[in-house]
């Protein structure tokens, strides 16, 4: 075996064991684009993960040069790319060479720092079977072409990593999976005994409110039974948060029921389709929730406004209510428990969080989730 096919191997068992660590999917990469490049002759690397819409990213990059690295990457993230553009009209199969790159070119152009003498690079895709999900791209200094032995090598390091990027997403489908029936367990042990406990108690003091003729004993027992009541309430708002039954009619129509069952009307205007993927609509469905709670508990009116606005990138959505309203301190960076969950959640999958509220005037919350 020659030394430099020793050396690959090498690096491709070091690699393939970087890779089979518990990690998130960035930070593998990072470690996996690092590994590769000091143990061979390729100098710079950057991957892009590319969406089911054709959408890039700039996920990973490593050793580049200041002119690619330049106000955080700026020309590797805009403009025309041919192997981006090869990828999403599926004609990128294997390694390639690229002969020009408009990216690196109108960074040189710009002359915005060293190019440290790359001008070319060469790129593969990621993915495992038949799923796709993204390109890796490396550069050498002062190379135009690599050989056919670079390339495959390229080639196994993206197999590795595509197989690594399955396996984390296979992961944590299995954690959601798990995450969804304990929370239809606790679900079921709510309902089956703190909801029935409650019930009974309201039960007990109707009874109670019949069987006494003294005034104050009846109104102790009437307050007994309205807590109760309002308890039960939150309970079932509890159990629902846990356990959605709504979901699989559509969104508008959980979110509508859920409203129904906390006792506000809800007022729905939506523009655009509402098609999204599983994980954004779960999303908005527990931002809703936490919001419409919000309004219940605090904000004194049996009445919201909801409104939904789809385009092609991202999704908008308001709720906004009429009644007490709050403070909001600037200069502080703690939030209640509702509005930081909503706030986490919206972050979770790459989106913001914002409201307006004034004493007297209401509460606007402005959710924007791109997709």
């Amino acid at each position: 075996m020659r030394e430099n096919e020793h050396s690959n191997i090498s690096i491709l068992k070091e690699i393939a064991e970087l890779l089979n660590e518990e990690t998130e999917i960035v930070t593998m990469l990072k470690g996996a684009l690092i590994k590769f490049l000091n143990g061979t002759n390729f100098e710079t690397g950057w991957i892009f993960f590319i969406d089911a819409k054709g959408r890039s990213e700039l996920v990973v990059h490593e050793n580049l040069p200041e002119a690619l690295e330049y106000n955080n990457c700026h020309y590797l993230k805009k403009g025309g790319c041919w192997c981006v553009s090869r990828y999403r009209n599926e004609e990128l199969k294997k390694a390639s060479n690229i002969i020009e790159c408009q990216r690196i070119e109108s960074a040189i152009a710009a002359n915005v720092g060293d190019h440290e003498g790359i001008t070319h690079h060469a790129t593969v895709p990621l993915q495992s079977g038949q799923e796709r999900f993204g390109v890796l791209n490396v550069a050498s200094k002062d190379t135009v072409r690599f050989s056919e032995e670079e390339l495959a090598l390229l080639e196994s390091v993206a197999f590795q990593m595509g197989s690594a990027i399955k396996r984390i997403l296979l992961t944590k489908q299995e954690q959601e999976m798990a995450l969804v029936k304990e929370r239809n367990r606790l679900a079921r042990d709510l309902h089956d005994s703190v909801n029935q406990l409650l019930f009974s108690v309201t039960l007990t003091a109707r009874a109670g409110i019949e069987m006494t003729d003294d005034c104050e004993v009846k109104e102790t027992f009437k307050e007994i039974q309205h807590l109760t009541q309002d308890a039960l309430t939150e309970m079932r708002a509890l159990i629902w948060q846990l356990r959605p039954k709504g979901l699989e009619n559509g969104l508008l129509e959980a979110m509508k029921v859920y409203a129904e069952m906390l006792g506000l009307k809800l007022h729905v205007t939506v523009s655009g389709v509402l098609q999204f993927p599983s994980r954004i609509e779960e999303t908005l469905f527990r931002v809703a929730q936490e919001a419409l709670n919000n309004v219940r508990r605090h904000a004194g009116v049996l009445e919201a406004a909801l409104y939904i606005t789809v385009t092609s990138t991202d999704i908008l959505l308001v709720i906004r209510d009429e009644g007490r309203g709050f403070v909001i301190d600037n200069n502080t960076k703690l939030l209640s428990m509702g509005l930081q969950s909503i706030k986490d959640r919206a972050k979770s999958v790459g989106g913001t969080a914002d409201w307006v509220s004034e004493i007297g005037k209401g509460t606007e919350l402005l959710i924007r989730l791109p997709y």
